[in-house]
This record gives structure tokens, C-alpha cells and sequence, in this order.
């Protein structure tokens, strides 16, 4: 891995120097700076969470962070490609540099493939204000993958865009080493848009299937990671001979299908986005409305209008995981199929989390939070009543979100149903300043309230600049 993390160094270098002397590709730089004091002992809910690992745990902190990227083009070219290397310095109880992005892409046609990390977003939540996707949130640091497939919505063979479809393979490493060393990821998704260019009203469906195997795990060593190995996990088939007995059993490796529908509803100066999200850890795998636990999800719907700046958007969303298919998943030698004990896995027990951070939704609470440094998950079981709104007042930008967690842990570590309520709130302001130097800068304050996370309030101030490397032209 080490060995393709420095090839891909080398040519992304090689891919700047060639776009600024071609001067035909436009090719960014950004530089952040940022400080967060807080009161208590660790920075607020909504500093932290959702910024794909960047911001520390502790209260007080200094980083300075840097990017170089070139986007796609906006023009349907044959052949494009993409890039971007980012980085970080982060002061704090304990000083560390981290190389965050790493990622190369190409385009031909309609088809994509890349290699490396980067921020990515899957999911049909909102993409400014939501609390979190249920499987995949902005939460947890990129990881190495390998993609191909389709980004972008491409319509078939039918007039005025009717049917767009877009989904794609990756292939991925976990190197957080925390429990589990060296772990795979597989992840597959596909989502069909329904509507068309002439009609306001648009539906989505999409799934995601992601699964993780291999690895050498503490008391149980190497798991199987050869190609029938990889089939296996592929169509989520029993596990190999070479697999421990559960595996052999049930499916090999840790799975979790995710389903979502959305549907948008454009009238005038209006834009309505309502969304559903489902998630599965057992089979029989069933449509939304049909599934054993179809009580757990996530409901959202938000509402954009052009006309009004001052609100542009607000939304609610509604999120559940306490049904988990019922609180036993076996009982005097019958087998229920519930306690789903969702992200955990028995095997891969640091799990679905990368470097301490879920992967999915953050209310399902990040180890990073667990007090006696355990790898898993202790609290997995919450209902969530989650608010947004952003819009613009003089040149200043606000966002601003607040959430009403009620935590209720885990069948496993608390089979008594217990009720940490906990209130997370943030405010976001930012404003471009034209005339001096072309700076952005930003106030976000964060504030917590209640048993879950303690009582917290904090502040981040950010000042950043972003800029072409080179004047170029056309």
C-alpha cells in the first residue's frame, strides 16, 4: 500500500506540472487555518462530528490544513480527469500530521475509474444540513479505494432523461489498524432516478451493499481474502472452509445493505426533497416497507426556495435504531434474528468505524467517545429529532443545526432500557472579504447539553484562501 500511495504521489505531481504548463486545466490551492477553545473535555457534538475526522476530540486544538485539486471539467469531454492531495497539521494534546486526501480519477464517456482517498458522499440526504446518511455520513477519514463505475446520473436510452441511472464497485482498505489489522472493504451501489427534464416531480431508488473481510483479527488470525473468498462477499455467500465456523454458517465478512427513496418536487422557485433511508445487518434482505425492522430508519425532508435569502433552506429529519429487530437474536435454542446490534460485529469487533469514527450516521456514538478506550460501540440504539437552516443576510453566510439525541446504548450492554438525552447545537457564519486578500472566514460555535456528551459549549474560528496555482487560460 505504501508502495502505491508514493506512485500515486508521483503522478499526481506529474499531472500538475503538465495543467499548469499546458495552462488548460484549471488546478486549485486552498490553505485553512483554525482554532477551537472549548469548556469542557472535549469539543462540542457538532465541531467535531461530520468533518471526515479533520477536527480533534480535545477541547482545544490549532490546525492548519492544505489542498490541491482539479475538478472534472463542467464540459462533456470525451476524456477527463480529476485529482486532489490534501493534508493537515493538528496541535493539540497530542500533535499529529496527516496526508487526508490522495486520489486520482478519469472519465471516459460515461464510465470512471479511480484509484486512492478522498472525501466522498453516498446517500440521498441533504447534502448541507443533514445530520448524517445512515450508512455513509461525512463523519469517519477517507481510506484508500479502488472504483469503477458510473458518478454521475447518465440517462438511458429514452427521451428528455426519463431514466438516469448511476452506481459502480470499490474496493477499499481500512488503515486504522485499531483491532482488525489490515481490513478489506467492499462496497457496491446502484440508484435509478425516474422523471425527466419536463416533469417536476422526480423519484430515486438506490442500494448500497458494503461488507468488511479479511484481515488478521486478535483470536481468530488471518481471515481468507482469495478470489472465492472475494465472490463469496461479493454475492454475501457463506463463508469459505478456510473461515471461522460463524462465518461458514452465516455470510463471510460483516454486511450491511442500505436502501433508500427520495423523492423531489420542483414548483417554481421552490424545491421540496423528501427521503427515506433503510438499513439491514441480517437477511432476508426486503424491500423498505416490508423488512422485520422497517421501524428503524432515517426520514428527512427539506425545503429550498430562490426567492427568500435570509431562510434559503430549512429541514427535519427523524432518525431511529432502537428496534434492531427485537431485543434477542436467540432464546432457548430459537433463533428471532433480532438484537442487529447495529455497526458491532462479533468478529470485527472495532466495527464499522475508521480511526475510532463511525462510518455511518454519528449519532450512533463514535468509540473515540467511549471512556475505557474500547474498540466497539457501545451505544447503537437512539431516536433523533434533527433541525437545519442556512441562508444569507449582507454577504455573511450562516448555517445553523440542533439535534435532540435520545441514547438508549445497546442490547448488549444495556439490556435495561436506559434514556441519556443529550441537545447538540451549532451555528455556522462565513464571509468572503473581496478586498482583503481574497480571505474566507468563518465562526462556527458549538454548544452541548445533557448526559450523553456533558455539558460543552466551544468556538472555531477559520480563516482560509483559495485561488488558482496559475493564471491559466483557454
Amino acid at each position: 500500500m505504501n508502495k502505491t500511495i508514493n506512485a500515486l504521489v508521483l503522478l499526481i505531481s506529474m499531472l500538475i506540472i503538465n495543467s499548469i504548463t499546458a495552462q488548460s486545466d484549471s488546478v486549485y490551492y486552498q490553505i485553512e487555518i483554525k482554532g477551537i477553545t472549548s469548556t469542557g473535555t472535549k469539543s462540542p457534538f457538532w465541531i467535531q462530528n461530520n468533518q471526515y475526522g479533520k477536527v480533534p476530540f480535545d477541547p482545544n486544538s490549532l490546525s492548519v490544513f492544505a489542498k490541491i485539486q482539479k475538478d472534472k471539467s463542467v464540459s462533456k469531454q470525451l476524456f477527463d480527469y480529476n485529482f486532489v492531495s490534501s493534508a493537515y497539521l493538528n496541535i493539540a494534546s497530542k500533535t499529529s500530521a496527516v496526508l487526508h486526501e490522495l486520489y486520482l480519477g478519469g472519465r471516459f464517456w460515461v464510465f470512471n475509474a479511480s484509484v486512492g482517498m478522498r472525501e466522498e458522499k453516498h446517500g440521498n440526504q441533504d447534502e448541507t444540513l443533514s445530520g448524517g446518511g445512515l450508512l455513509f455520513s461525512n463523519n469517519a477519514r477517507p481510506m484508500p479505494k479502488v472504483f469503477v463505475g458510473i458518478e454521475d446520473f447518465t440517462p438511458l436510452f429514452f427521451k428528455n432523461r426519463l431514466i438516469e441511472i448511476k452506481g459502480g464497485v470499490s474496493h477499499g482498505w481500512f488503515t486504522d489498524q485499531i483491532y482488525t489489522q489490515d481490513l478489506l472493504l467492499h462496497h457496491k451501489y446502484a440508484v435509478l432516478r425516474m422523471g425527466g427534464t419536463k416533469s417536476p416531480v422526480h423519484v430515486q431508488y438506490g442500494l448500497d451493499h458494503v461488507a468488511q473481510w479479511g484481515g488478521n483479527v486478535p483470536g481468530y488470525g488471518l481471515q481468507p481474502t482469495g478470489l472465492n473468498d472475494f465472490i463469496n462477499v461479493f454475492f454475501a455467500r457463506n463463508g469459505s472452509t478456510s473461515s471461522t465456523l460463524n462465518e461458514q454458517i452465516n455470510v463471510g465478512g460483516n454486511h450491511i445493505i442500505s436502501q433508500g427513496l427520495k423523492l423531489e418536487l420542483t414548483i417554481k422557485n421552490y424545491e421540496l426533497n423528501a427521503y427515506w433511508q433503510h438499513i439491514a445487518e441480517d437477511k432476508p434482505i426486503r424491500i423498505l416497507w416490508n423488512s422485520v425492522n422497517v421501524v428503524d430508519g432515517l426520514w428527512g425532508i427539506s425545503l429550498k426556495n430562490n426567492q427568500f435569502p435570509l431562510v434559503k433552506k430549512i429541514l427535519y429529519e427523524y432518525l431511529n435504531t432502537t428496534d434492531q429487530s427485537g431485543p434477542f437474536h436467540d432464546m432457548d435454542g430459537v433463533v428471532y434474528g433480532g438484537a442487529d446490534s447495529y455497526f458491532n460485529n462479533y468478529l470485527y469487533q472495532n466495527g464499522w468505524t475508521h480511526y475510532g469514527r463511525t462510518i455511518g450516521t454519528p449519532f450512533i456514538t463514535s468509540p473515540v467517545y467511549n471512556k475505557n478506550k474500547e474498540v466497539y460501540i457501545l451505544n447503537n440504539r437512539v431516536k433523533v429529532h434533527h433541525v437545519g437552516f442556512e441562508g444569507e443576510l449582507k454577504d455573511y453566510f450562516y448555517k445553523s443545526k440542533v439535534s435532540f439525541i435520545s441514547n438508549y446504548g445497546s442490547y448488549d450492554t444495556y439490556p435495561n432500557e436506559v434514556n441519556l438525552r443529550s441537545t447538540s447545537f451549532l451555528i455556522e457564519i462565513n464571509k468572503h472579504f473581496e478586498k482583503l486578500f481574497h480571505l474566507d472566514a468563518g465562526i462556527v460555535i458549538g454548544v452541548d447539553a445533557g448526559k450523553a456528551y456533558g455539558n460543552n459549549a466551544g468556538i472555531l474560528f477559520k480563516v482560509s484562501k483559495r485561488g488558482a496555482i496559475f493564471p491559466l487560460t483557454k
